[in-house]
């Protein structure tokens, strides 16, 4: 997961408030994505897991259900990035 990327990005483009605030929102996203409040589509099958992602402000969220019920975030990729690349990057496939 890149958030503290996101974090030191968006501090350095438009200030520490409002990367605060766009940490909290992305925060705000996973819970409600936990909660089933989130419009999710399924990770498309190349992907090789089953879960699912949605966007949030600039931002996809991969996400997967865990065995205890809980969700699991794979991974936070900026919507101009190349999505399968950076997803294989992260999950270390």
């Amino acid at each position: 997961m890149r958030l503290d990327e996101i974090y030191r990005y968006t501090r350095a483009q438009w200030g520490q408030a409002r990367a605060e605030q766009y940490l909290r929102t992305l925060f705000a996203s996973f819970k409600e994505a936990a909660e089933g409040l989130v419009p999710s589509r399924p990770v498309p099958a190349e992907f090789g897991v089953n879960g699912f992602y949605y966007h949030c402000q600039k931002h996809f969220v991969y996400w997967k259900r865990l065995k205890d019920g809980e969700i699991g975030i794979v991974t936070v990729l900026h919507e101009r990035m190349h999505q399968f690349e950076r997803y294989r990057d992260d999950i270390g496939s």
